[in-house]
């Protein structure tokens, strides 16, 4: 049982003081006391000690770890339980940049809601509503793996939440923007005109725009995966930013997506001329330096990095005359170009594209390796259309109250 007592005591300057002191004995004996300035303030610390130790939760402050140290086993546990490197580097630089700083030194038994409120609004002060919103989640996130491990009795930050503006809400749904017609035929041409410098090309643009295959996916897609019998591709294996070969983005990606047969005719065909790799990849990275018409037994076998792939769009749109000025400038003060269409549009070629051909939503769900059909529709419900049964709906409502 917890009880509290008034203290009046008077400073060496002969100041008068007083103040409310908690004492309470804990679930292993042990004596402890906490003082407050204000006694509603002893009164609710009083309850909630009493509450925690009937609940065989109550942690002293002496005892507690910091939010900081909460952080580190909670980083520890994501990497034990299988989190991949990039989302690892992701959580710890939320919690190195954004959630340390403010409140790394505070103790989880003395952080409370009104804190985690004043730590979304100094986030909102400084951020975007975005990343305030994901330090949240992450503080969020920690609190609930020091409940699991019974280093704190509560998550006081579950219910703390960032909403959004409204414009920023509806920019959440990202449309799909699919480049016209006329440019997707001049890439396709350059990525021919270019192939005998780089023979991936033809075969590469013609994947990712007839399969929507992520980026990811594409880069670490092995001949394995590709029955040119079906024909099918399945996606089984990404490479991430360090190239490094691992499990699909989420349990939906691994999916098996049917291809036609001009591009089963044109991984054949390339496949005959790709260099062979311990990894079996399709579209394989090389040694630097030597010149594609040696590349057989000199491939080095890894995934194409990020940089390097977005480099092979880029110069297929160069020369396709898509590239677009950066606005900066070399030092020879020539223009700087960069890429007007990234492979995230090309993959979603495909999605349009089966869209026109009466696809349902389900099955595009997918075959574009999406977790939810809310995130289908958001992304691609804009490029349902039917022009011919609008028009017939149209010319029926107008029958039934004109007529």
């Amino acid at each position: 049982m917890a009880t509290i007592k008034k203290r009046r005591w008077q400073t060496s300057k002969g100041e008068r003081r007083e103040a409310f002191r908690v004492s309470y004995t804990d679930s292993v004996g042990e004596r402890h006391h906490r003082q407050f300035d204000l006694k509603r303030d002893a009164d609710a610390y009083r309850i909630k000690v009493e509450s925690e130790i009937a609940l065989g939760v109550h942690t002293p402050d002496a005892n507690s770890l910091t939010i900081g140290e909460a952080a580190d086993i909670w980083l520890a546990a994501c990497e034990a339980g299988g989190c991949d490197r990039g989302t690892l580097k992701t959580y710890g630089e939320i919690v190195n940049v954004h959630i340390r700083p403010h409140l790394g030194n505070e103790k989880l038994s003395r952080l409370s809601a009104p804190k985690v409120v004043q730590f979304r609004d100094a986030m909102m002060a400084t951020r975007s509503h975005a990343m305030a919103g994901k330090a949240v989640r992450h503080l969020s996130m920690i609190l609930a793996e020091g409940m699991r491990r019974g280093l704190v009795a509560q998550n006081v930050a579950r219910s703390v939440k960032v909403k959004k503006p409204r414009n920023e809400t509806q920019k959440l749904a990202k449309r799909a923007e699919i480049p016209p017609q006329d440019h997707l035929k001049l890439m396709l041409k350059a990525a021919d005109q270019l192939g005998d410098e780089d023979p991936r090309l033809p075969a590469l643009l013609r994947l990712v725009m007839l399969t929507g295959l992520r980026a990811s996916e594409v880069r670490a897609l092995s001949w394995p995966c590709v029955d040119l019998a079906a024909p099918s591709i399945r996606v089984c294996q990404r490479a991430d930013r360090w190239n490094e070969i691992g499990a699909p983005k989420s349990s939906a990606s691994h999916r098996t997506i049917p291809i036609g047969p001009a591009l089963a005719r044109t991984l054949k065909q390339w496949k005959l001329r790709c260099p062979p790799s311990e990894m079996k990849l399709v579209f394989p990275n090389w040694a630097k330096g030597r010149p594609w018409p040696s590349l057989a037994g000199q491939t080095n076998g890894r995934p194409i990095d990020q940089g390097r792939f977005a480099m092979l769009l880029l110069k297929v749109q160069i020369a396709a005359g898509l590239a677009v000025d950066s606005g900066r400038r070399d030092k020879n003060g020539r223009a700087i170009l960069q890429l007007q269409y990234d492979w995230h549009h090309l993959r979603h070629v495909a999605a349009s594209n089966w869209l026109n051909d009466g696809i349902d939503l389900k099955r595009l769900q997918t075959w574009v390796g999406h977790e939810n059909i809310q995130l289908t529709i958001d992304v691609y419900g804009h490029l349902i259309t039917d022009a011919k049964k609008d028009a017939a709906l149209a010319a029926g409502a107008e029958a039934a109250l004109l007529a």
